[in-house]
């Protein structure tokens, strides 16, 4: 059974005003929440498994991207690069990516997921500038706007809308009393 709602808000000092079903609101962030913890979950198991083996000449490491494939142009190259072999940043990334994709995908910790699954985001579009502000925040294939930029803002979304409570372990999660003791553990979910 649907049901229609009636949305109110106020947006950059404007009033907003829209009809909307929580049904099919409730099932597009569920399955927007599940995709987006797919993508970053299989990003990063990908890469721990690499370790799996046991041979060190077969572990994944960002040092060839942050070398070799930051665009020319880029205003950062010198900073990426700087990071490049670093085991902390190596693991950093494995475990950002596979832990916020399981989070996603559990419900768990929503807020505090995609918060920095976000922030990771931000980071592999800085990587993609082919250019700085004077030049258009060009990126591949395009400007400003590439495919890390749509996963930061649906991160952000997914966050805002607290999806972690549609079929996912933030509604139990938020009903412990150690959350209930303690209120501000309550940002982290959603």
């Amino acid at each position: 059974m649907s049901t229609k709602q009636t949305l109110q808000s106020e947006m950059l000092g404007r009033s907003v005003t829209f009809d909307y079903s929580e049904t099919w609101v409730g099932y597009s962030l569920f399955f927007m929440r599940i995709v987006m913890g797919w993508t970053l979950f299989q990003g990063g198991i990908t890469k721990l498994v690499t370790y799996l083996d046991g041979n060190p000449a077969n572990n994944w490491t960002a040092a060839g991207f942050l070398q070799n494939a930051i665009p020319a142009g880029n205003p950062l190259t010198g900073f990426f690069a700087s990071m490049a072999g670093m085991p902390l940043i190596d693991w950093l990334n494995m475990l950002g990516l596979t832990l916020t994709g399981l989070g996603l995908l559990l419900g768990a910790f929503v807020r505090f997921n995609a918060f920095w699954g976000a922030v990771m985001m931000l980071f592999y579009w800085l990587a993609a500038l082919e250019g700085g502000l004077m030049a258009g925040l060009p990126v591949a294939h395009g400007w400003v706007v590439d495919d890390h930029m749509v996963y930061a803002v649906l991160l952000f979304g997914l966050g805002a809308f607290g999806s972690g409570r549609i079929l996912g372990l933030d509604s139990y999660i938020e009903k412990l009393s150690i959350v209930k003791n303690n209120s501000w553990l309550k940002l982290l979910l959603g």
